[in-house]
């Protein structure tokens, strides 16, 4: 508990503070007026039909507060451009909470997921898919994989800065102990953040037994200046058919920290096509910016 001799003022400040940060500290995107009209860059066409050079769908999983149009702004025309059908969708809705979404209890999210993927592949007549997400979308699809039959409809699992692990949140998480109640808040009002707490009951049972599941290839993107996903070796997997890329391996250049890397990044999403496609991947560096 807090030290006694702080004044009451400012520990009921501290405990508002630590909330505050650890929803801050999510995946926050800026929503938009973009959100109120039909993307126009070419995405969720559900006339599309795959290409024999890109015979699956792919399907974007957006982050914490984030939604279907404003996290893919930059990626999903990234995608179409190259030849992809691409779609995307809103998840974790809370009544009366518009544009940010995310935020409802993970395995209700991955239900959602669930019925989505069966529309895209009803509507493309693709046998599978591969799922892009961001953040909590990187890794709310590793439930639908293990738990809901997934494996069976997607190909890849490409995470973009995803929460595996959990995260410290910079050691934020460690607070909670000292501030009663705010756990409790958290699981009541935001039931997505308190599962992405490492150590969480959903994660344990997520990552028990193995973090991947037959028959699905798995690519972690990754950034070292990550803020929000700490530490940020914590959203590499282990297991057969994984790939771990740290983008400064790639280009000791790239400074992007946990929401540009999945937003603006140009050389992430040189490898997310190179994860959709590995038999026609092509080197990564500091000039696929202008790729």
């Amino acid at each position: 508990m807090l030290p006694s001799r702080l004044p009451a003022r400012v520990r009921r400040a501290l405990r508002v503070s630590a909330v505050l940060l650890l929803a801050v500290a999510a995946t926050l995107t800026p929503a938009s007026a973009a959100h109120a009209a039909s993307p126009s860059s070419g995405w969720n066409d559900y006339t599309c039909k795959p290409s024999p050079a890109h015979p699956r769908p792919v399907v974007l999983v957006h982050g914490t507060f984030a939604n279907s149009v404003d996290n893919w702004l930059g990626l999903a025309p990234y995608l179409v451009g190259r030849g992809y059908c691409v779609f995307s969708l809103d998840y974790g809705q809370l009544p009366g909470v518009p544009f940010f979404h995310g935020l409802g209890p993970i395995e209700k999210s991955a239900e959602q997921l669930a019925a989505h993927v069966d529309k895209v592949l009803a509507a493309t007549g693709a046998a599978e898919a591969d799922l892009v997400g961001h953040s909590q979308g990187g890794m709310m699809p590793r439930h639908y994989l293990k738990f809901l039959g997934g494996a069976d409809k997607v190909n890849a699992l490409v995470g973009i800065a995803p929460d595996n692990h959990g995260t410290t949140l910079l050691g934020l998480t460690a607070l909670l102990p000292y501030f009663p109640g705010v756990a409790d808040l958290l699981n009541e009002k935001t039931p997505a953040l308190a599962d992405q707490v490492a150590g969480s009951p959903f994660l344990t049972k997520l990552n028990e037994g193995g973090d991947t599941v037959p028959g699905v290839r798995y690519t972690v993107i990754a950034t070292r200046y990550d803020q929000v996903v700490t530490p940020y070796r914590s959203q590499f997997l282990d297991g057969p058919n994984v790939r771990n890329v740290l983008l400064q391996d790639l280009c000791p250049l790239d400074f992007s920290e946990h929401v540009a890397i999945g937003l603006t990044d140009r050389i992430a999403f040189h490898e997310v096509v190179n994860a959709l496609d590995p038999a026609h991947a092509t080197p990564t560096t500091c000039a696929s910016v202008i790729d």
